[in-house]
């Protein structure tokens, strides 16, 4: 009997110490997410579908700017970061920093400016808002004005005003002649009567969003939560990209917004999730390209050091052999 009572002290102390859960209970989990909507409507789906929490996690999503979030990871802060093109110059400078898993490869940014201002060209001398510098849309938009004979920083003056919320008021009140902005922020101010100048998701350019970024000792530390997560965010993604109907209120209710322009956005956007949660090596170098250029970098890490998406397609190939597919 003495027995018995040790044997279950050990296992209650076992799951206390590894965050494990018996029934009902789940272990706490800090992800950032630099915005709501689509860019992160994978993680979304998982919260709102119950999918984290039959892997066992209480996840919590919590919103702040693409370059905090990075220093939140790299500080141990959160868990997991959600951001896209952000993550990579941290990684390129050194950051013991991992993608594992990725929404979308092709950036759902749209620069919008002030009605008079009718091409690229036309910024020269203004002013334009990005989240923050070195970021994934300060980079694209670098890059486009540098393919209209322009420079950002000597040209064209680039401004950081952190989340997408802020960028949209910048616009609206004047402080800034044109944005990067994502959904809903652009659809809104084109309604204002602000002209679209360039959709990135319509142009060349590879921009990985909706990442899971992660510290890479955790792969190591913390096998089972880094499973567990990308098992509960794969879920997530499928259903928002196969559930149309399903994922609308749950973008609607993210953004606030009403379900008309929930469609709009997630129909201008979902051509540019991945097919499984992954990119290919190719996708991989073309993402890094502009980035390397915006750092002055002639060669970057190996691709191994910074993407990493044997798990996923491992929790892929496992979801497939149970034929699990997203419910209504």
């Amino acid at each position: 009997m003495r027995l018995r009572r040790l044997a279950v002290k050990i296992s209650v102390s076992l799951l206390a110490l590894f965050g494990l859960s018996s029934v009902g209970e789940t272990r706490r989990v800090n992800v950032s997410i630099p915005t709501r909507g689509m860019p992160v409507i994978a993680f979304a789906a998982g919260v709102e579908k119950g999918y984290y929490r039959e892997e066992g996690l209480d996840v919590q999503l919590i919103l702040m700017s693409a370059g905090l979030a990075s220093r939140a990871l790299i500080g141990g802060d959160v868990d997991f970061a959600t951001v896209g093109g952000a993550g990579l110059p941290p990684i390129l400078s050194g950051a013991p920093l991992r993608f594992v898993f990725t929404t979308f490869n092709r950036p759902m940014f749209w620069l919008i400016s002030k009605p008079d201002i009718r091409e690229v060209k036309g910024l020269k001398g203004k002013r334009v808002g990005v989240s923050n510098i070195g970021s994934g849309p300060d980079s694209l938009l670098r890059e486009l004005l540098k393919r209209n004979g322009l420079e950002g920083g000597r040209d064209v003056v680039i401004l950081a005003l952190g989340l997408q919320a802020n960028i949209y008021a910048g616009l609206v009140s004047g402080a800034v002649d044109a944005a990067m902005l994502a959904p809903p922020f652009n659809f809104m101010v084109e309604e204002a009567g602000f002209r679209e100048l360039v959709s990135f998701i319509e142009q060349d350019f590879v921009e990985l969003q909706g990442a899971i970024v992660l510290r890479e000792g955790l792969l190591q530390s913390d096998p089972a939560l880094v499973e567990s997560f990308i098992r509960g965010t794969l879920k997530g993604f499928r259903y928002a990209r196969d559930n149309r109907s399903g994922t609308l209120p749950i973008l609607a209710s993210y953004l606030k917004i009403g379900k008309e322009l929930a469609a709009k956005i997630y129909d201008a956007v979902r051509p540019a999730m991945t097919l499984d949660g992954t990119v290919t090596e190719e996708l991989q170098k073309k993402a890094l390209e502009h980035v390397l250029k915006r750092m002055g970098l002639r060669e970057s890490p190996s691709l191994e050091r910074i993407f990493n998406y044997a798990l996923a397609r491992r929790i892929r190939a496992e979801l497939d052999a149970e034929g699990w597919r997203p419910g209504p």
